[in-house]
């Protein structure tokens, strides 16, 4: 008895298929919505940091202002230099501290002929006010003398017509209270360092839990200097800015709970949203199957019906469905066709399997005196010539070997075996043949002959000798200058502390050259790699030209020092802006200057000179090196072509550079080429086009 297909299983997998695919859409929407949910709220973390530290640095500006024109206003004051003529200084000093009562600042010095006359300070001051001039600046008591603290302060000379000459100090202690008044005007948490060490604070624990507060610094963008902490379980953004150099820095901190709890909030609510609609989706998705299944069900007994051979039955479905009516009529209309094509190839069978294994190939047929007996239109193809003039010809004629001891047919391969044959055909140039061979006893054929199936590799074999070539070539490349850093770098472990100043420099010199060399080849194999795997592509825009040579003047510096080579630019005045690559275009400079180095002569002058022209701008390299025969400066921008003029120092080179130089020059709309010099040498030129305002 014929065993059914359970229909239960069918429908299992389409309800299966539809929570699966139900999952998949709500993950595909939920996880790029929960992560934009994520990136949205830190972007609006940072944007807040971002407006805080504005508020901050203009709240900065302002304190200093109001600080010298205090110290102005001191200088100024008729009463003041009354009193300093008096010599009062106990009036003088209750007149200071008058005046920092009314005013609001915590330091007054006067100061006559360098030396302090009287001073009033709200905190001990741990340095000499009287050496402070000029305008406001940053006075910071590190950590170790005493408490950290931070002094604003502004110095201001008596007027001309004074009767004491001298000047007054004024400075505004920047402690808790004045963190707590930036608080205020910012809306976030304000703080104060001096060379790592807290001076003031408005966080609740600030002192040593915040100088122990683990950071993870972020990605500085438009110059803040911008980190992550965690302070007693809370998370919190901050950014600093710079007051006195790296010396004195202010910080704005925003705690992020709120934001957090948010964040969770809102990911909770997405997440049960997708699982509700997952729920409800998959429950509409087990009613579609098991309404789908049926039909289904039915088709799928009639296929499994005829792929066991049993074609004589026809195909009816009970479903109203017109798509699986259809489809019925299809698969009844295949069983016919089927049925009077095994009929019609029955015969043909056993022929057809022996020939459509290799029907790519060459085929030959040989009968027991190995004559040809059938040519296929692969063979001609790869041999040249039709079948007419091959059938019946021993195949040793047919396939000349190319060693006269040997001849082809003492070559072939045993069945299941694969070799490779050089042969040459009439007319032709030598190839290499890739042949196998078989047996061929058909039951129609009395007598077994064999076929010998065969492809072309010649341009393979080439390609191989030519990539041994280069893996050896690149295999030189590293060796050489990793065995000069590995001998570099054993002598510094060695006698590092046995070596003078000097011969530490050049050590250290031949380790960047190595570095360079090596940076150099492997950016040219990576750019060689995309070239041939179509990944390559440029991103031009418009740049200063004058910055990408220098900065290919900078990176070639150390190895034109090392062979004592001059580089000598030359560029007009006034450079138009050019629509390029900068970091590709620096590449394409460094290979040429590579070059021009390499097979140019030690003690001489290479030149960088830039030509403006009508819409493009012309670059050129020149060397003193032994030239450019005019056969090769067609071929030498082509992958692993070396060029054949000798250097006092040439290496051998993977030859890849010049083509990266044609491939970016030429993916940037521009032209490149290679010129004889006058009086010796070589000049190396590419274009890049004016941006004209792209």
């Amino acid at each position: 008895m014929r065993e059914r297909i359970p229909a239960r299983s069918l429908r299992a997998q389409l309800i299966l298929s539809f929570i699966l695919l139900i999952l998949l859409a709500a993950a595909a929407a939920g996880i790029p919505a929960i992560w934009l949910l994520q990136a949205q709220l830190s972007r609006q973390a940072w944007a807040q940091i971002d407006q805080g530290v504005q508020a901050a640095q203009a709240l900065y500006v302002a304190e200093e202002k109001r600080v010298a024109d205090m110290a102005t206003l001191a200088a100024q004051r008729p009463t003041l230099n009354t009193l300093l003529a008096e010599g009062d200084r106990e009036a003088l000093s209750g007149y200071l501290g008058e005046l920092q009562e009314g005013a609001g600042f915590d330091l007054a010095s006067v100061c006559v002929d360098g030396r302090e006359i009287v001073s009033y300070a709200v905190e001990p001051f741990g340095g000499t006010p009287c050496a402070w001039s000029g305008p406001p600046s940053y006075f910071a008591i590190p950590e170790g003398s005493g408490p950290a603290q931070v002094w604003l302060l502004a110095a201001h000379p008596f007027p001309a017509d004074a009767s004491v000459p001298g000047q007054v100090v004024i400075g505004q202690i920047l402690d808790d209270e004045f963190a707590a008044q930036m608080q205020a005007q910012t809306g976030l948490a304000h703080n104060l360092w001096v060379n790592g060490w807290l001076a003031a604070t408005t966080l609740a624990d600030g002192g040593e839990s915040l100088l122990a507060a683990p950071r993870q610094d972020v990605e500085p963008e438009a110059g803040a200097n911008r980190t992550i902490f965690t302070l007693d379980g809370a998370r919190f953004y901050a950014a600093r800015i710079p007051l006195e150099e790296a010396r004195v820095e202010a910080e704005v901190v925003l705690p992020v709970a709120g934001i957090t709890a948010t964040q969770r909030r809102s990911i909770w609510t997405l997440i049960w949203g997708i699982a509700g609609t997952a729920v409800v989706a998959s429950g509409v998705g087990a009613l579609l199957a098991r309404r789908f299944s049926r039909p289904l069900v039915q088709l799928a007994r009639s296929a499994d019906a005829i792929s066991r051979g049993e074609l004589d039955h026809e195909i009816v479905v009970d479903d109203s469905f017109r798509e699986v009516l259809g489809l019925a009529h299809t698969l009844e209309k295949a069983r016919v066709d089927l049925k009077e094509i095994l009929l019609r190839l029955q015969k043909e069978r056993d022929w057809a399997d022996h020939l459509l294994e290799s029907i790519v190939e060459g085929i030959v047929i040989l009968d027991r005196e190995r004559r040809i007996t059938y040519f296929s239109a692969g063979a001609e193809q790869i041999a040249g010539r039709g079948r007419e003039s091959a059938l019946g010809r021993p195949v040793d004629e047919v396939f000349k070997s190319t060693d006269d001891e040997s001849p082809f047919s003492q070559q072939v391969p045993q069945p299941g075996q694969r070799v490779s044959v050089p042969v040459a055909f009439e007319p032709g140039q030598p190839v290499t043949l890739s042949v196998t061979r078989a047996r061929l006893a058909p039951a129609e054929v009395a007598e077994g002959g064999e076929v010998l199936v065969f492809r072309d590799i010649s341009e393979e074999e080439a390609l191989h000798r030519l990539l041994g070539h280069f893996m050896g070539s690149v295999a030189h490349e590293f060796k050489t200058p990793l065995s000069a850093l590995a001998a570099s770098i054993e002598l510094l472990l060695d006698q590092a502390h046995e070596l003078s100043r000097a011969e530490l420099n050049e050590l250290l010199m031949s380790l960047h050259l190595g570095i360079l060399g090596l940076q150099t080849l492997v950016d040219n194999l990576l750019e060689s790699a995309n070239i041939e795997a179509q990944r390559f592509g440029v991103a031009p825009r418009a740049c200063d030209l004058s910055q990408i040579v220098g900065e290919a003047a900078q990176t070639m510096e150390p190895l034109l020092r090392k062979y004592d080579q001059h580089l000598a630019v030359e560029m007009p005045a006034a450079i138009p802006a050019v629509y390029a690559d900068p970091r590709r275009t620096v590449q394409v400079l460094v290979n040429l200057l590579s070059n021009a180095s390499k097979y140019g002569p030690t003690d001489a002058e290479i030149g960088i000179s830039v030509l403006p022209g009508d819409g493009t701008v012309r670059v050129q390299v020149a060397d003193r090196g032994a030239g450019m025969p005019p056969r090769l400066r067609e071929q030498v921008f082509r992958r692993f072509v070396h060029p054949e003029s000798k250097g006092e120092h040439e290496k051998a080179g993977a030859g890849l550079g010049l083509s990266v130089v044609k491939a970016i020059v030429e993916a940037q709309g521009g032209q490149v080429g290679v010129e004889e010099r006058v009086g010796g040498g070589s000049v190396f030129w590419f274009t890049v086009s004016v941006a004209d305002g792209r």
